[in-house]
């Protein structure tokens, strides 16, 4: 197949590929559309900029045409599954762009929003429904959905599902489907889990495959810089001086670093916008659109918020930290290098991470070339504005980032990649330390003096520290904060 109009497509599809502009299917769009149209199962590798996302909805909306129904009340046809919001509504837009000449209904449910007004949307039935887990069990549980009506199911960034700890969200949603349906799974990876997971939800699929997530780096012109972490700021803002830089996508280890990137660009007159799981829907939304139509170049973003950015043009990615997982810095440098684009990726690396860029050389079996630092380079500024002063310990993930591969992510279900806005008791808000009521700081986040003893009201309560641990030691509360803003000993 080297042409869309070779598969039998609908002509008002191809009509409308025709105005996206679309001529040439990609490698897994040529090996899934034959499949799905003939109505078998599909279990697919491939990450996202592959574009896998045509690959299922033109065979759906190609089906859906040759079989028209009235709609159901509460009730749709397809539902695709994805676990961010961002992906959700791309896929969503992707579905109402390629059947824009059909007369088909597509609509998107997530967290994060107002849920009567998705449960209004719903009540009529709609052909196409394209739901993040946590929301479609809300909205199950509130009786305001259906999926006994369910012709077809696509799992979309599998892997990443379990990332989040959707598991038990997509065990329950699959008991609640019909039998007798479609299935079309896709992951970027597929270790032993997912492969389980596939198994219950597919049929004899057909298995393809297309760029193994560790070649995906080939693309990418790569370069490290080895910087201390107090300079990062400095190097980020000298780099994104650079007109060379239209756009570029900077991916920081945490919430809070995001966040602080930012506050540094903005007091160096560089404008950027941040997105991570503790921005509302509106507010990300905002830092894409500006981020699609060029007034903002410079979008911060943690891994996960990342998941379903697919912006054309992304000229550099920065890796401002290095990712603990391998697999993560393939699909962030991904994101500059889409269909087959090429891209530039740098990377900073502390002495700390150097063991994360040998774990990353390792899987994309390539040395990433060393660039030095620009001459004439500040040095870092006094006042500790280093990011984090308490680097990950040497093959441990990051306090920070442990949440990044997905343990105890099941707390909510909800797909606001990063847990939402909930924060943990004792926990500071971005770039400082958290207030209790009266104004009194919060367990140890300010100690005394040395050699001081702390005013009798300035103790904890019981003599507890503010972590919530007995023995004091450092734990994943309130110490942290305190920490990234105190000097560092000597």
């Amino acid at each position: 197949m080297t042409l869309f109009t070779d598969f039998g497509l609908a002509q008002p599809i191809l009509k409308a590929l025709t105005a996206e502009g679309y001529e040439k299917p990609t490698p897994i769009q040529a090996q899934t559309i034959p499949y799905a149209m003939e109505g078998h199962d599909v279990c697919g590798i491939a990450q996202t900029g592959t574009g896998k996302t045509a690959a299922f909805a033109l065979p759906i909306l190609h089906r859906l045409n040759a079989n028209p129904k009235p709609r159901r009340a509460k009730s749709p046809r397809v539902l695709v599954l994805s676990p961010t919001r961002e992906l959700a509504s791309q896929i969503a837009d992707s579905f109402r762009a390629y059947g824009r000449n059909l007369r088909l209904t597509t609509e998107v449910v997530f967290g994060g929003v107002t849920i009567s007004r998705q449960e209004k949307a719903l009540a009529n039935g709609v052909d196409v429904l394209v739901a993040t887990p946590g929301r479609l069990i809300d909205l199950i549980d509130r009786r305001a959905l259906s999926l006994r009506e369910i012709e077809i199911l696509v799992l979309d960034e599998a892997d990443q599902m379990l990332d989040l700890g959707f598991i038990h969200a997509l065990k329950r949603i699959v008991t609640l489907l019909p039998k007798e349906r479609q299935s079309l799974f896709f992951s970027a990876t597929m270790p032993k889990t997912i492969s389980t997971l596939a198994d219950s939800f597919l049929r004899n699929p057909a298995n393809v495959a297309v760029t193994p997530v560790a070649t995906t780096a080939e693309r990418v012109e790569q370069s490290v810089i080895f910087v201390q972490t107090g300079r990062k700021q400095v190097l980020l803002e000298t780099l994104l001086r650079d007109p060379s830089i239209e756009r570029v996508l900077v991916f920081t280890r945490t919430k809070h670093g995001a966040d602080k990137v930012v506050r540094g660009l903005d007091k160096a007159g560089i404008a950027g916008a941040a997105i991570h799981g503790n921005k509302s829907q509106p507010q990300r939304e905002r830092a894409l659109a500006g981020f699609r139509d060029g007034s903002c170049r410079v979008l911060v973003a943690t891994d996960i918020a990342a998941r379903g950015i697919d912006v054309e043009g992304v000229s550099h990615v920065i890796n401002y930290d290095l990712p603990n997982v391998p697999e993560s810095y393939v699909h962030r440098i991904g994101r500059t290098a889409r269909a087959g684009a090429t891209g530039l990726a740098i990377s900073f690396c502390n002495d700390e991470e150097k063991a994360y860029l040998k774990d990353i050389e390792k899987l994309t079996r390539l040395k990433v070339p060393v660039m030095p630092l620009p001459e004439g380079l500040p040095a870092a500024p006094a006042g500790g504005e280093t990011s984090e002063r308490r680097e990950p310990q040497r093959g441990r993930p990051a306090p920070h980032a442990r949440g990044h591969q997905g343990h105890g992510q099941s707390r909510s279900a909800d797909p606001n990649a990063e847990r939402g806005p909930k924060r943990r008791r004792g926990r500071g808000k971005p770039g400082g330390n958290a207030q209790p009521q009266g104004g009194q700081p919060a367990g140890n986040q300010q100690r005394p003096a040395q050699g001081q003893r702390p005013a009798q009201g300035q103790r904890p309560a019981q003599g507890k520290p503010a972590s919530g641990r007995q023995d004091g030691r450092r734990g994943d509360g309130a110490q942290v904060a305190w920490l990234e803003k105190s000097p560092r000993r000597r």
